[in-house]
């Protein structure tokens, strides 16, 4: 077969999975491609890249390109790139991506990023490449080599006026040392690399396409992930409960305070809170709120942002994922509400979710949702290890507590959009949101981003332990800086 002919069974293979991808995009077992690009400079990752868009569908084929970017390295490194990650029909090629950022980081004489600073974030990444994996996500990772001989002639023959684009976050390419450091920095940044050699274009062409090839065809769930780790089907999951229910969830009855001491109560400790947020100064703050409706979670949330200055936080009601959000990764709507440097967001349910109503009303399988305990505790934990506050409130309530808050809505006019046919449809579900609840207590609470159960069947105690318990978080992490 004449090279030519090889070019042509190559595009259309290409453009033949393309639309097959295309295709699986509003099913459950779809599948999305992520193609991350990084390299020496000058091995020809734009040209294999152009050279990959004549030979596909361009309108299928989304590329995210990214200037140098410097980034704080005490944060998720793929944090900002949540928005370009691929829903399910769909491929994106990351050119520059947190791959580059963190070897950046790394290199710069001003981050005085440690090795076991560097192995803990490349772990992260990891964990964070395995989770989209098993999402649905088909991920490759091309590394494109130049020998240092070769290196040096392309940048004799450069373009002065292509340097902008020629530059990876500012590293001197003339330096050997830096060459030298790049090249062992590679090594340590674990399985799942596909080497391609750039001193050949045709060859270099050829090797990254048959690459994204073997990607769009050998989508198939229940496969590998990024490391090469089998991802768990449904049978290969056991099932694991709490074998205890926390009493403050049999009998949610802390006793009732009288309005006037509460009212004096809530203005003190909503001004010492306000204080210490204040004080946190860039340190991202996430609070978390779940529990049974009606339990309380709206009143909590307004008397926490009461004293606050509505440009100092944002609050998340969270619902079903749309027709968006549910062609992504399960996370990734989550992502996109984090907070940035000294930003406070509030959810109103949460990533929690996939552990309580999908659990119960069989919107995510055995598998998924068991193996989502895992998944938030390393979410969390990323979160806490760059720098965010997390803490999480479960407001637990008895159920005839519950009727009758949902008749007083019912009878209320201006509380009847509080109640749905959802609430009275899970009351019917009580002791199944029970075990529930011990469960994600049990397999979720950390020191850094605890659970902090409140009873509410009393309102007025209820609110001033929601206050007191973030006030004492936010004392207690704030100390330790």
């Amino acid at each position: 077969m004449s090279k030519k002919q090889q070019h042509q069974s190559l595009r259309l293979a290409l453009i033949e999975a393309q639309y097959a991808l295309r295709e699986q995009a509003n099913q459950p077992d779809g599948r999305g491609v992520l193609v991350l690009v990084s390299g020496v400079e000058l091995a020809g990752k734009g040209e294999a890249l152009t050279q990959l868009r004549e030979w596909m569908d361009p309108r299928l084929l989304k590329v995210s390109a990214h200037l140098p970017r410097k980034q704080n390295w005490q944060r998720p490194f793929w944090l900002p790139y949540v928005n370009d990650l691929p829903a399910r029909g769909e491929m994106v090629v990351l050119f520059g991506n947190w791959y580059g950022d963190l070897l950046a980081a790394k290199m710069s004489s001003h981050e005085q990023m440690s090795d076991a600073e560097f192995a803990q974030q490349v772990s992260d990444l990891q964990q964070f490449e395995q989770y989209l994996a098993q999402s649905g996500v088909t991920v490759i990772k091309c590394w494109f080599d130049l020998p240092w001989s070769a290196l040096q002639h392309r940048l004799d023959a450069l373009d002065p006026t292509l340097l902008k684009w020629q530059q990876l976050h500012g590293l001197d390419w003339r330096s050997y040392a830096e060459y030298q450091q790049i090249e062992q920095l590679r090594q340590q940044l674990g399985k799942g690399w596909v080497d391609i050699d750039g001193q050949d274009a045709d060859q270099r062409d050829l090797d990254f396409a048959h690459q994204v090839l073997a990607a769009l065809t050998g989508i198939q769930p229940n496969k590998t992930d990024t490391l090469g780790n089998a991802i768990e089907t449904a049978e290969s999951v056991d099932v694991w409960q709490s074998s205890a229910v926390p009493l403050v969830l049999a009998s949610p009855d802390q006793g009732s305070i009288e309005k006037e001491v509460y009212k004096a109560r809530l203005k003190k400790v909503q001004r010492k809170l306000a204080k210490r947020i204040r004080k946190r100064g860039q340190r991202p703050l996430i609070v978390v709120f779940e529990g049974m409706d009606a339990a309380g979670k709206g009143g909590s949330i307004r008397r926490v942002v009461a004293p606050l200055d509505p440009r100092e936080y944002q609050i998340y009601s969270i619902a079903a994922p749309d027709a968006v959000e549910s062609r992504h990764a399960y996370l990734w709507r989550f992502w996109t509400r984090l907070p940035d440097r000294g930003g406070m967001a509030i959810f109103d349910r949460s990533w929690y979710g996939r552990v309580l109503v999908e659990r119960i009303e069989g919107f995510a399988s055995e598998a998924e949702w068991q193996r989502a305990y895992d998944e938030i505790n390393q979410f969390e934990r990323q979160c806490v290890d760059a720098g965010a506050i997390v803490i999480k409130f479960w407001l637990a309530i008895d159920a005839d507590e519950q009727l009758q808050r949902f008749e007083d809505r019912a009878q209320t006019p201006h509380k009847h959009f509080k109640l749905t046919d959802d609430d009275w449809r899970n009351r019917k579900h009580w002791d199944a949101y029970v075990q529930a609840a011990s469960d994600l207590l049990a397999r979720t609470h950390s020191p850094d981003a605890p659970w902090v159960v409140v009873a509410t069947n009393d309102k007025y105690q209820a609110r001033l332990q929601v206050l007191e318990g973030l006030n004492d978080h936010l004392k207690r992490v704030l100390s330790k800086d």
